[in-house]
């Protein structure tokens, strides 16, 4: 790289609030540990790495948290089948799981595990507490056992017909009307692993009573009409059937002991655990910090839980409602961002008949950046989208790279042929500076908000209109004719790929990084200039063209499975 270092000349930007420092948490959802990620998990958590980097690069504090939810049925009925340890198949699909989010460029600050001893002890603290409040209680209840498996089921493990509705469904909830259920209540339950009927076995159990806090939680939603349109109304249909007590313990082997006495064979029910996550994994991300972790847990801190929306109870009620029990003033939840549900070529994606595209594979053969535009620009963020091959391998080849691919490689390439590897002398023109300004604010609402694919859209409005400028000005004929004109335009185009680095890297980190070393300019939030003379090191194709014949044969693949 040049001796001479490119002056980075920077504006401050007005934003929604206030400049300073914000305290950001933001939780992404915690994948079960008992089988591969596939594209619907990706399709849900990204825009929380999309939140992370732009509120950094902003200024702001951030902690960006998750983790493998490593307890429960899912996990010790995976291990039974591979006859293996509960911790055994959770550690392996755990380390599967972080290399898959690494590969992705996923910037957590702690990704752990529910099963680590950071977790549990925090658990363990926390229930100690809340058993002592007066929303806490103990019940005798119908519990569901498979007489033929020999072990009790989690509500999720009980399949049947819905009470309400009459569709198929387990014993949690129902996808089909969204009601949240008890197993008990399920029309012919049988047990998922094996398919036969069960039974029910009484026991006793702590229950936390949900019933008493629905004043809070209506006031929760009604104060927050941010919250993704399925997040509120999905809400107020709990709310308005009458929330309903939900019990924190179950007779399961496989999870964090009750620290209660005469409840030693008992674990803590997974879902009144798992949510907890947030608040473990964050005390980690702080170091252990107490006052930092405080802060980040005090009302002037910000809360974003990026999942998919059959979560939304657990992030809208749960979550809230346990942290209301506590009695202690826990941070609630200021913004949900709850995708819509994502297909597979016009089918539901289904693990257990392998009908899926599995991360691994999927980061083995495509670029992470091409992976991660396709399913902001085209995934489920207000409505159920579809993964085709088809509209992927178009999606890359025309916006990604032949939209700001193009821009970036034509523009660097002729300064590299005509101007000797060196930006042209140029002037900074006010009208493409006011663009740029206004595009920061304009985009840097949206991902705040959480309209990601809007934001992307108005970056790549811009970029196509960069390319006109680039076709209008013509600089393979001005070169020739009129070299202030060709370096003018030149110049002015290296300002925009300065900014556009900026701009895409919370969507696009890797190629993003790539164009941040070229110019040797700052990732923050804030307008870049490329100083005149800045000699640029070697650079490289942005993004490889994906071959058209990818389309037949991964759908033939995906056909093989059917």
């Amino acid at each position: 790289m040049n001796s001479k270092r490119n002056k980075v000349i920077t504006t401050k930007l007005k934003r929604n609030e206030v400049c300073k420092m914000k305290q950001i948490l933001i939780g992404g959802a915690w994948p079960y540990a008992n089988g591969s990620l596939h594209i619907g998990h990706i399709a849900g958590l990204l825009p929380g790495d999309v939140l992370a980097r732009y509120h950094r690069a902003i200024g702001d504090k951030v902690y960006f948290v998750s983790g493998s939810d490593c307890h429960g049925t899912p996990v010790a009925i995976r291990a039974k089948q591979e006859n293996k340890t509960p911790q055994e198949v959770s550690d392996f699909y755990h380390r599967e799981f972080a290399e898959c989010f690494e590969r992705l460029g996923f910037s957590y600050d702690a990704y752990i595990k529910t099963s680590a001893n950071e977790h549990k002890d925090f658990v363990r603290d926390f229930h100690k507490k809340l058993y002592e409040s007066p929303y806490v209680y103990e019940k005798e209840v119908p519990q569901a056992y498979c007489e033929s498996c020999k072990t009790f089921l989690a509500d999720r493990f009980i399949l049947g017909k819905c009470p309400k509705c009459g569709s198929d469904t387990r014993g949690d909830q129902c996808d089909s009307c969204g009601a949240v259920l008890e197993p008990e209540t399920l029309i012919e339950p049988k047990c998922s692993v094996c398919g036969k009927p069960i039974g029910f076995k009484n026991s006793t159990h702590l229950y936390i009573a949900i019933s008493k806090l629905q004043p809070e939680l209506e006031a929760l939603v009604a104060n927050h009409p941010e919250w993704r349109k399925n997040a509120i109304a999905f809400t107020k249909r709990y709310i308005n059937e009458g929330l309903r007590d939900r019990a924190l313990t179950r007779d399961l082997e496989w999870g964090i002991s009750v620290p209660k006495d005469g409840y030693e064979n008992k674990t803590i029910y997974i879902w009144a655990e798992n949510v907890l996550g947030y608040l473990s994994a964050s005390r980690v991300a702080a170091g252990g910090n107490a006052k930092a972790f405080s802060e980040l847990w005090g009302e002037d801190a910000r809360h974003y839980y990026v999942h998919g929306k059959d979560n939304i109870p657990f992030h809208t009620i749960i979550l809230p409602a346990l942290l209301l029990g506590s009695g202690e003033a826990w941070h609630l939840p200021d913004q949900i961002v709850s995708s819509e549900y994502l297909t597979l070529e016009g089918r539901k994606i289904s693990t257990s008949q392998n009908y899926a595209i599995w991360v691994k594979d999927l980061l083995d053969n495509y670029e992470a950046d091409s992976i991660r535009y396709f399913f902001i620009a085209n995934g489920p963020e207000k409505k159920d989208a579809d993964f085709s091959w088809r509209e992927y391998v178009h999606s890359h080849n025309g916006e990604l790279l032949g939209t700001y691919g193009n821009f970036v490689n034509r523009t660097l390439a002729f300064i590299e042929k005509y101007c000797g590897g060196s930006v042209p002398q140029g002037t900074d023109n006010i009208d493409l500076d006011k663009q740029i300004d206004s595009l920061y604010i304009a985009a840097g609402k949206l991902i705040e908000s959480g309209r990601f694919k809007d934001a992307l859209n108005e970056i790549f409005e811009f970029i196509r209109n960069a390319n006109k400028f680039f076709d209008t000005e013509q600089p393979w004929i001005t070169r020739n004719t009129n070299k202030t004109a060709c370096d003018n335009t030149l110049y002015q185009c290296v300002q925009i790929i300065a900014n556009l680095a900026v701009l895409l890297s919370p969507f696009l980190p890797f190629s993003s990084e790539k164009v941040l070393k070229w110019l040797n300019i700052s990732s923050k939030w804030e307008r870049q200039h490329v100083a005149s003379g800045y000699v640029l090191p070697e650079f490289e194709i942005l993004f490889q063209r994906i071959d058209k014949k990818v389309i037949e044969d991964e759908t033939e693949k995906l056909k093989a499975i059917l």
